[in-house]
This record gives structure tokens, sequence and C-alpha cells, in this order.
């Protein structure tokens, strides 16, 4: 039985959440295309919001989807082969052609190594795109977030983002990129690329940028799977081992990291007999590789060790914030980046005192990146808290809070406001 107009709304946007980079990927097998295939996909999402409100969510929604759309694809392969040939002339071609599209689709259901999300990861990583138009479309297409989110996770206006992904969505069709994972060579080369657009999904999902869930952990699910294939495919590659232990680690606190009714819970004030052992043995594992391997350690294995760090303490107090601090320093040194250098302040303010962290976090009051960084004012605020300065800690939280467009991390940060209120109150 069909739900309300809004029940119905509401699980359409979860099953295209989760079933969106899938369909996508699914399309472009088939079409040639990733631009036509999210339109196609697009289409099959408009279909469900005519349709499953009168009739009720199909009880597999994902293959409801992916007929709608496989449909539509073949009716575009026929109007747009057509138009190039008289219809007499490929009749016998287009039913092979459509029959071999379709056939190689079933088939790549059950191609463990050559799978679809992975090749889509790669063909939006292709070297003929920008770097900022690789990640932005490949967050878009697989991480199914909107230009908005990948603007707020860039530091960037949405108009720019959306100008990359239509530019590189053209380029893409203009250049015929092959549905195919990169070996040799070409696959080194276009690594580190994926590895960013991996992260930045995982991140995605790990701490959301906005709406009312604190995360959302498909996407999570969903950037661990790639990281392991892709792990399968480089072994020799340590900074993919490096990104796995990273995003394994992160990810056995997934469950620690929000309370019963949904509400953040930070790090230093989480149940730790909520992490996920397992996880964090796969992680730790995984950094081990990426060592062993040898070099010195990149972006990814250096972030893994900090999250190691975290996972061997068994109680918050006994962390080794100096090792972090050094550990970011040598982050800061490899990739220096204002988001880097604020997470050193942190550390270097649990290691050595509120004081000297709040001193580093003040040299990047001036940091043009950071102006709508909502993390920033957050950092500064607990900082001016921890030294007794409640009224500009409250009035830093509040800024921070108005930055945000998460609702959950939105209301933290105003009940840490009201908090300071009340400390400069009573004193």
């Amino acid at each position: 039985m069909a739900g309300t107009a809004s029940e119905t709304h509401r699980a359409i946007d979860a099953v295209w959440r989760i079933e969106s980079a899938k369909l996508i990927a699914r399309l472009t097998r088939m079409v040639g295309d990733v631009g036509l295939a999210e339109d196609l996909a697009q289409d099959a999402l408009v279909a469900a919001l005519e349709k499953w409100p009168q009739t009720g969510v199909p009880d597999n929604p994902g293959a409801w989807l992916m007929a709608t759309a496989k449909r539509r694809a073949i009716d575009a392969l026929r109007r747009s082969t057509l138009v190039e040939r008289k219809h007499g002339e490929l009749a016998a071609e287009l039913d092979e052609r459509l029959e071999g599209a379709e056939a190689a689709l079933d088939a790549a259901l059950d191609d463990p190594v050559g799978d679809d999300l992975l090749r889509l990861v790669f063909i939006c990583c292709h070297p003929v795109l920008p770097t900022e138009g690789r990640v932005a479309l490949t967050l878009r297409l697989l991480g199914g977030l909107t230009t908005e989110e990948i603007a707020r996770a860039f530091l960037v206006p949405t108009p720019t983002v959306a100008q990359r992904i239509v530019r590189a969505k053209r380029t893409l069709a203009e250049t015929r990129v092959p549905f195919e994972v990169p070996r040799g060579e070409e696959l080194e080369a276009r690594l580190a690329s994926v590895l960013e657009v991996v992260y930045l999904i995982f991140n995605e999902g790990y701490s959301a940028t906005a709406g009312d869930a604190w995360v959302r952990p498909a996407l999570c699910e969903e950037a661990l799977r790639l990281g392991r294939i892709l792990a399968e495919l480089a072994p020799a590659e340590p900074e993919v081992h490096g990104l796995v232990a990273l995003m394994e680690i992160q990810a056995s606190r997934l469950r620690a990291r929000v309370g019963p009714g949904g509400e953040p819970i930070l790090l230093l004030d989480q149940d730790r007999a909520r992490w996920d052992q397992l996880l964090i043995r796969r992680g730790l594992a995984a950094l081990e590789r990426a060592e062993r391997l040898g070099g010195p350690p990149g972006r990814y294995t250096l972030q893994a060790a900090i999250a190691a760090c975290h996972a061997r303490a068994r109680t918050a107090e006994e962390t080794d914030w100096p090792r972090i601090a050094a550990l970011y320093g040598a982050l800061a040194r490899l990739a220096p980046s204002p988001v880097v250098e604020l997470n050193r302040a942190v550390a270097i303010a649990m290691a050595y005192g509120p004081a000297q962290g709040l001193e580093l976090v003040d040299a990047l009051a001036g940091e043009k990146s950071l102006r709508s960084y909502h993390l920033l004012p957050s950092v500064r605020g607990d900082l001016l808290a921890k030294l007794g300065r409640y009224d500009e800690a409250r009035a830093e939280l509040e800024r921070a809070a108005s930055l945000t467009r998460n609702a959950r991390e939105r209301a933290l940060l105003l009940e840490r406001a009201a908090e300071c209120a009340r400390e400069s109150e009573g004193g």
C-alpha cells in the first residue's frame, strides 16, 4: 500500500542516495557517456517520483530504477543511431548493438575485478580533466552529493563547482574516454586523484556537510569498498594501503559518533567500547602494510598513523597527543593547508595547553579559504572556553553554528554556546 506522499518522497531520496552511483555506473557501461548516463538515471528518478506515491515503493526499488533507466537507454540508443543512418540499413546492426550492450551490462554484475563503480571512478579521474573537475564529477556521480555539498567540501562557491561538473561531462563525451580500469603506468599516474576522490566521499559520509544526519554510513561503506578494491589492484602502492587504513580506523567509530537520538558525540566523549575492533584491526594491518612497503610516508599514511594513535588509546586520557602533534607537523610539511594547520593547533592544545593552540588558531584568522569554514570558530571557541574566556567562546561557537549547514552539528554548537553563557553568568 502506498504511504503518504512525504513518506514516499523520503523513501525515494534514501533509495537514490544508495542506488544512484550503481545506476549511473551500469548505464555508463551501456551507453558509453557519463553525461547521458546521469540524465537517464535522473529520468528514472523522475518516473519514481511520479509513480511511487500512487503505487508505493517497490520491493526492490534499485531494480525498478535500473529497469526503467535501461528501457530509456535502449530508446535513446535507437534514436541516436537512427538519426545517423537509414532505418533499413541498420535494423540488424541495431539489435546486435543493443543485445551486446545488455549482455555486457549483465556480465559486469558478476565481475569483481572489473567493477563498474571502479570503472566510473577512473573515467571521472581521467587526465583529460583538470583535477578539480575529476574530484567534483566523481563526488557527484559516485557519492550522490549535491553541487552545494561538493562546494562546501572544497570551500569554493557553488556555481564554480557546477561549472566544473558541466565542463567535465562535456570533455568526457567529446574525447570518448573508454569505460575501463587503466593498467600499468597509466594506473599509477591516475591513482593519486582517485585516492583523493575516494577519501572525500568517505569524509562526506563520516561528517555530513549538510542535512539532518550527522553521519551517512552508506557513503563510508562505498568509499571503503572502493578503497579495498584499489588495494587489490595496486598492492605495491603504500598510499593505497594508507588510505584504506585511515578509512577502516575512522569507520570503526561510526556507531559511537551518534547518540540514541542521532545527536553528535565528539571523539573524546565517545564510548570506546562501541568502537568496532574488527575494523580497527583491519586498519592497523593496512597501516602496517603501508609502512612495510617503505619510503617516506604519504599524506594518507600519516593521517592513518594519527587515527591509529586514537585507536590504540584505551581511554581519552591515554591518547598520545605529542605524537599526534608531531605527525600533523609532518603532514603540514608534506601537504601544507590551513585545515591541516587547524588540526595541528588542536593537537598542540591537547599536548601543551590551550594557550599554545589558540596562538596557532589566531594565526589562521586571515586565511581566505577558512572565512566560511565553521570549524575555525568552533575550535577557537573550545580553546577560549578552556581558558575561561566564556563570553568570547560563546560568540565564536554561535558564529560556527551560523556557518554549518548540518542541523545536528548546529544544535551541538548552540548547546556548547549556551554552556559558555551559563559559565559566564555563574562566574
